[in-house]
């Protein structure tokens, strides 16, 4: 299955990127619903200083930033710092988890970002669920972006 979602948020793409790789910019992103843990053997990291192409181990999520539900066994595959990262892992529910975000400037102080999510549940018949749930998911990481930065 295959998700894409892109808004348009008032920051440089600089700005948005330092935003979009730290652990706390993608917790900000994930809330209320959710957090996410860093692996913990990796310390204090951000997306664009962990090393590309190695499973870097668990990163836990958990619902409401407390209970934890689902981990993803977390792989930057590609990076191209200030532009695009691509994560390629595995989940708990996830045979297959690709999610690959894109800024593009537009103007000075504006910036596209763009996710492309792609996935394979581990069992076929929760594809429409997930897919509802990883669509609207995202669709509130964008507004949450939007309304940090503004639109």
């Amino acid at each position: 299955m295959i998700i894409e979602s892109e808004s348009v948020v008032g920051a440089s793409a600089e700005r948005v990127w330092t935003r979009v790789v730290a652990p706390e910019g993608i917790n900000e992103e994930m809330r209320p619903w959710m957090t996410m843990s860093m692996p913990r053997r990796l310390g204090p990291v951000t997306i664009d200083s962990v090393p590309v192409g190695i499973e870097l181990g668990r990163a836990w999520l958990r619902l409401f930033g407390i209970v934890p539900f689902e981990y993803d066994a977390l792989t930057i595959a590609e990076i191209e710092p200030g532009h695009r990262f691509h994560e390629k892992s595995t989940m708990l529910t996830m045979r297959r988890w690709e999610h690959e975000r894109t800024l593009t400037p537009v103007g000075a102080d504006r910036t596209a970002v763009h996710d492309r999510l792609t996935f394979e549940p581990r069992l076929a018949a929760l594809t429409p669920v997930l897919t509802a749930i990883v669509r609207s998911f995202f669709a509130h990481r964008h507004r949450r972006l939007q309304r940090h930065f503004g639109s």
